[in-house]
This record gives C-alpha cells, structure tokens and sequence, in this order.
C-alpha cells in the first residue's frame, strides 16, 4: 500500500480514509505493509507501516499542516529541504529500494503523490498487478479548471497504466472517463464510509465558550470543517453568508481548517460586510474538531467538486445536518441531506435560512442521517477492495 498521510499526521480525508480501509482489510486476512513518505512511528497493530527511506537520510520531517514541505536530515547531520514534487521523486525511488527486498502480492496507491512509485513498481515487478485509488484528480483540487499540467500528465500516465482504478464515487469515475479517456470497464467504484467506533463522542463542555453563549443568547451557527482552497467552494458560502445575515443577523458561520485561501475568505468576509458574523478558527484536532460540529446548528460542504467528502458523515454522527453541493460523491450513499449546486449562492443560502428558522426540518434531517449511519460501515467497501485483489491474483495464477 503507497499512501501519502495517515492519522494523526493528516492533513484532510485522504489518511483518514487509508487508515480505516486498511483497518477492515486486516480483518479480511489480507497482510498490508504501508509505506509513507516520511518517518512514521504509528503505533499500528494491524499493518506494518514504513517510511520511504533511502541510504544515508536518518530521518525525514514534514512542514506544514498541508505537508508541502520537507526536511530531510541525513546520517552525516547535513540538511536538505524539498517541495512536493521532488518528495515524490524522492518517494518514488525509495520505495524502488524498499521493494528489493520485499515479498508482495499487489501494489495498491492512493492518489497522484504515489503513483509516480507505483508506476516504477511495475517497471521492476512486470508481475505485479497495480491498482490505483482515485479519491481526487487534478481538476478536483484546481475547483473544475484544468489544474497543474504536470499532475495531470503523472495521473494520465498512471491511469493508462495501472491494471485497475478505483474510484471513490461514480461522480469521480465519470470525471476520470472525461477527463482522461480512461475505459469505463477499467474502473470500479468503490465509496468511502465511516467507521463510527473511531468517533469520540462530544460532551456537554463545548471548547467554544464565545459560541455557546451566543447560541444562549438566540444565535445559530453555521460550519464547515474542511481546507481552505478552491475546490472546497467557500468563497460561495460567504457570498451566501452575507444574505442569510441579513435575513437572520443571529447567525454565526464557524470556519474551520487551513489552506491557501485563508487571507482571501477574511478578505472577502469584510468585503461583504459580515467580519462579525465569521469565525475563522485554523487547523483543529482533537476536542476542537469534534466540537465545531458538535455546536452547530447546520453542517454546509459547498464543494465545486468533491469525489466523496467524509465531513457530512462525521457532522451526522455529531448529530448535525448537512447541506451539500450537489457536486459531490457523498450524496450517491446519503439522501437525508438538503442539497444544492455549488454556485448557485441564492438558493444555498435559501436553504440555510429554512434549516436555522425550522427545528422540524432540522430535526427530520437529523433523525434520518442518523438511520443511514447506523447502516454504513467499511466492511462491505473493504469486502469489495478484496475482491479486486483476489481477482487479479487469479489471473497471475492462471
């Protein structure tokens, strides 16, 4: 397994994902050693897990919540620094070292930082069947333009190459066909899902005290849980934001994550005139996190383009309705969620002026999510991913 992050060292979805996956395939009897591009110290008992060392560096340190950055620190105590791309050169041809002198049955990669290494994979393995896992193309992460050339370029490549592509939506899967050319028949949509036991419920001593006492005083509040780029449609929410202001002045948007955008959306906010009314609060772990959903009154995923988006499953376990573009993968596996295109800013804000104005409508979107949680698990994802394994492994056999 080639992934890129895993939890606590995540910057979004993607690690969060690998980890829960890889925790059901364990129980399915398949043996997973997952190599990370940097130094990793998990205390995993149901995978190994690697970092992508090459001879002579020590040790190797992420910089940034977003992990744009890294340090490398060698035996001899000499330093050197490296961007995203050249960590996936670099990851690319450690991983080409590691596996001389590994035994292994599958290679399977997640997303564009790690195809670059499975591709050379099966350079050295000719027998080795890879399987690439889409949980976002380029065009995702650029909101709906043509993105990096040079992404594009490692994931067409990949994608022609690999023996198979998993996406994490049929939304993803047809975007990969567009985009790409890639054949339908060579794609399997496999989606994400949440594993509720990882969840820690929240308890009555929110860490938002500002917000607990508006709520006392008749304030509602509105968030998102997410990064701030492009492809995540925040610029849309406060053009909204400022109509449901006027509308509801008690209404509070909780901004919550990290990202390129984030002097742009504060920008923007006293632009529109509603400083008061957003709260920008950066990255949050841990209680923080939990508790921004927990205090809400309604979740909003404003995405351009989102291929799954785990955040309303986790705002649903918080016991908080969502409202979700309808651009997005989640809404294939969940229907108990207001919908909305992601520029269409009239009706989004239409949408959360009825939620925070009716506790019926809130509380049947609630209860509802709630019931499709109860049913969701990774067992049958896992079951699925298994299932490629197995017949690819049949192939090599016969």
């Amino acid at each position: 397994m080639l992934g890129w992050e895993l939890p606590p060292h995540n910057s979004g979805g993607l690690g969060v994902a690998c980890y829960q996956l890889c925790e059901q395939l364990s129980k399915n009897d398949v043996d997973l050693e997952f190599i990370l591009p940097y130094t990793s110290q998990e205390d995993i008992s149901f995978m190994k897990v690697h970092g992508a060392m090459r001879d002579g560096v020590l040790e190797i340190m992420q910089s940034g919540i977003a992990y744009d950055s890294y340090k490398y620190i060698y035996n001899d105590g000499h330093e050197e620094w490296h961007d995203l791309y050249s960590q996936a050169k670099f990851y690319e041809h450690a991983v080409a070292d590691m596996i001389k002198g590994m035994s292994f049955d599958i290679v399977h990669a997640h997303d564009w930082l790690t195809f670059r290494a499975a591709l050379r994979v099966k350079a050295l393995r000719k027998n080795i069947p890879i399987i690439l896992h889409v949980h976002s193309i380029e065009s995702d992460r650029a909101g709906g333009r043509h993105g990096n050339p040079l992404v594009r370029e490692i994931e067409e490549t990949a994608m022609l190459g690999a023996d198979t592509i998993i996406a994490v939506s049929n939304f993803t899967k047809q975007k990969i066909v567009a985009e790409y050319g890639i054949p339908a028949d060579k794609i399997e949509v496999v989606h994400n899902s949440i594993d509720q036991n990882s969840l820690i419920p929240s308890d009555p001593d929110n860490a938002y005290k500002y917000l607990s006492l508006l709520k006392q005083n008749g304030y509602k509040v509105v968030s998102n849980v997410g990064r701030l780029t492009i492809q995540k449609g925040l610029t849309n929410l406060l053009h909204a934001a400022r109509i449901v202001v006027e509308k509801l002045p008690k209404t509070v948007f909780l901004i919550v994550g990290s990202g390129e955008q984030l002097h742009e959306l504060i920008t923007l906010a006293a632009d529109l005139g509603i400083s008061e009314n957003v709260i920008f609060t950066g990255f949050q772990r841990g209680k923080n996190w939990r508790d921004s959903f927990a205090i809400s009154d309604l979740f909003v995923m404003p995405s351009v383009s989102e291929p799954f988006g785990l955040t309303p499953l986790e705002a649903g376990f918080y016991n908080v309705p969502s409202l979700i573009s309808k651009q997005s993968g989640v809404t294939e596996i969940i229907s108990s969620c207001l919908t909305v295109d992601f520029w269409d800013v009239n009706e989004m804000a239409n949408k959360i002026v009825a939620v925070l104005r009716e506790n019926a409508l809130k509380n049947t979107l609630t209860d509802a999510l709630a019931l499709e949680l109860q049913a969701m698990s990774w067992e049958r994802s896992a079951g699925l991913v298994k299932q490629l394994y197995e017949k690819h492994l049949h192939r090599a056999a016969v």
